[in-house]
């Protein structure tokens, strides 16, 4: 009886692992009494907690509008349609998906076993080094997807490590941007004032108490993934938000000492993401934000840029040396 017992245990804490909640960051929940979705909007900010989830547990941000209006839209990160630039279809894609087959721990728990790194020698089928040879600069793209010193390897042990350090997994770090590109393509369906005609426009998101700004491009054809999937990226995506007066105030006393150019380009970095979409799936897919190259999300600058952790907890995440940290590649490979 106990030998069952003992079994059953172990199979229940074997299930239970395999469901494991990947976020470590949870939305609030809002009254269904004072939403007010798109194209209806307030007249004011209603100083309501942004993101948010409704009763069905549809994830929820706000937007300010031209005219002072605020509204919100669902912008709830899920698997959807397929999202396939070739074929003309406009899904949201597999946006919960990670990669069970190579890295069980990432699809389990959020965050990469370093054992598991160690042993990787395949990802979605292809060699770590073929990956590592078609990512570097003018290997499937001029750009890259990491720096000529780094290899996939290196950089997803290192973004894993940032992600530890800041307490955040990488579900936690993706959502925010999946929250901002499907708010994107669902405003496109609401943006028409039904009472008046007019059209609507959105000067900011509003995001854990930030004004964030969005801006999206498209381009000509599309980029092909370095993994064996069906990731493609066409738009050019920038996202920023100015910083407070507590940020400001910290980075010129600790970072005072840096000529001005290299001041401007930290608080670049800190507060500007230039990207493409299909980063995002990356970073929920394998852990995987790009080297550093000019289409990176850097994971330190998604947590404070979306308001997720603050100045000084990026600061100390990095070892107290953020100019550094965004001036190092990468080199550091697990085995």
């Amino acid at each position: 009886m106990n030998k069952y017992l003992s079994l059953l245990f172990l199979s229940f804490m074997l299930f239970a692992g395999c469901r494991e909640d990947p976020y470590r960051t949870h939305l609030n929940r809002i009254s269904e009494d004072i939403i007010m979705m798109a194209p209806l909007y307030y007249t004011k900010d209603p100083g309501l907690p942004s993101p948010a989830i409704n009763k069905e547990g549809r994830e929820l941000v706000m937007l300010k509008l031209t005219g002072d209006k605020y509204t919100w839209i669902d912008a709830t990160v899920e698997n959807g349609e397929t999202f396939d630039y070739k074929n003309r279809l406009y899904g949201k894609g597999k946006q919960l998906m990670a990669d069970s087959a190579d890295f069980p721990s990432l699809a389990r728990k959020g965050l990469h076993s370093e054992k598991e790194l160690r042993n990787t020698k395949i990802i979605t089928g292809r060699s770590v080094s073929q990956i590592t040879i078609d990512g570097r600069p003018w290997g499937s793209s001029g750009v890259g997807f990491m720096s000529d010193d780094e290899t996939i390897l290196s950089v997803i042990l290192a973004d894993n490590r940032c992600a530890k350090s800041l307490g955040l997994t990488h579900p936690d770090l993706a959502r925010p941007l999946f929250h901002l590109w499907n708010m994107s393509r669902e405003f496109e369906d609401c943006n028409i004032d039904t009472a008046t005609g007019e059209k609507l426009q959105i000067e900011a998101v509003m995001y854990n108490g930030k004004e964030i700004f969005l801006e999206v491009n498209g381009s000509r054809g599309w980029q092909e993934s370095i993994f064996n999937d069906e990731i493609l990226g066409s738009g050019h995506i920038e996202i920023s938000r100015e910083p407070d007066m507590s940020e400001l105030d910290f980075l010129e006393k600790r970072y005072a000492y840096l000529p001005a150019d290299e001041y401007q380009q930290l608080k670049n970095e800190l507060f500007n993401i230039n990207t493409g979409e299909m980063v995002y799936f990356y970073i929920n897919r394998y852990g995987f934000y790009e080297g550093h190259t000019e289409y990176r999300v850097d994971p330190l600058t998604v947590a404070l840029l979306f308001g997720i952790r603050t100045i000084e907890d990026v600061h100390r995440s990095c070892g107290g040396d953020l100019y550094k940290y965004y001036n190092t590649s990468f080199t550091e490979n697990p085995y």
